[in-house]
């Protein structure tokens, strides 16, 4: 299902869910916003190490596509070892000893500074392979993740290949990686809001602040959604209102809810007064962004 499966145009919005720690249910909350709400929807599983919103959606994948980033290739009759090369690549990725030049292609961030400034034309580039991309849709929700090449360390490449996946129009919802380091930024960047995802528990309050710090940094609007939110104790929510962090939804420990996660299965389909309650959690994120997503 691609964008021109439904009718009219509709204002573009990019909402990333993020979290600063593993396991506090934001591709819960991303899937099930994406079901619940209406118009054109995009779900972006920018978690490339280890993408399972699948295993909840459940979509029918028809596109795989190979992604792979440029690394460069010495053709040493050419080569002169004048080690102009490896003197502009900070992540040394090359190094020239006596008539032979290594390269290290897991090092490599694909910059092309050694092809630009290799003066006998020595460099070209090759591709190397970091994973898949695929791409489907469930029910009218469009679907794109990306599974990182096991032993890669070079995730944001695979991510920005998913990014690009990004509609023109409509809603797209970005279940970003957890933390706080590279690739999160990768996904979190150039969105319109980040949905921040915690839990009431020391662990939670203690990455929900670096996750909260790397927002800022980026500039981007944030709010919070406190999952579990009958659990542990009230130190998140003082937090948040010290921030100024909007708190948009609390969803509690319920084992309606629980026993829907244990069969795979998004509660708001099971439980449709969460579908409505997701569906106001949009229309909260578009009067903050003044944006509409088509949710009405």
């Amino acid at each position: 299902c691609t964008q021109d499966c439904y009718s009219g145009r509709l204002d573009p919005m990019i909402i990333s869910i993020a979290s600063g720690k593993g396991g506090t249910g934001k591709t819960t909350v991303a899937t099930n916003l994406a079901v619940s709400v209406s118009g054109p929807v995009q779900l972006l599983d920018c978690d490339v190490e280890e993408p399972n919103a699948h295993l909840f959606l459940r979509p029918s994948i028809q596109e795989t596509k190979t992604v792979t980033t440029p690394v460069p290739e010495i053709d040493l009759e050419k080569c002169t070892q004048c080690k102009k090369c490896a003197e502009i690549c900070r992540f040394r990725a090359i190094a020239v000893l006596g008539d032979t030049v290594l390269t290290f292609p897991e090092l490599c961030h694909s910059c092309g500074g050694c092809m630009a400034v290799c003066p006998e034309g020595a460099i070209t580039e090759t591709g190397r392979e970091l994973g898949v991309l695929e791409a489907g849709a469930m029910n009218g929700v469009a679907f794109v993740h990306g599974r990182l090449r096991v032993g890669e360390a070079m995730s944001p490449p695979l991510i920005r290949a998913v990014r690009d996946r990004t509609w023109a129009d409509g809603l797209t919802l970005i279940d970003a990686p957890p933390g706080t380091s590279c690739p999160v930024i990768a996904a979190m960047k150039d969105t319109d809001f980040v949905l921040l995802v915690t839990e009431p528990t020391p662990f939670g309050l203690h990455d929900l602040k670096l996750a909260v710090e790397a927002v800022k940094i980026l500039d981007i609007p944030m709010g919070l959604v406190i999952n579990r939110a009958d659990v542990g104790d009230d130190k998140v929510r003082d937090y948040a209102h010290a921030e100024g962090l909007p708190i948009l939804m609390e969803i509690p420990y319920d084992r309606q809810i629980a026993e829907s996660y244990s069969r795979g299965e998004m509660f708001a389909l099971a439980l449709p007064e969460w579908k409505a309650r997701f569906r106001e959690l949009i229309e909260k994120i578009e009067t903050m962004t003044g944006k509409g997503a088509g949710t009405q």
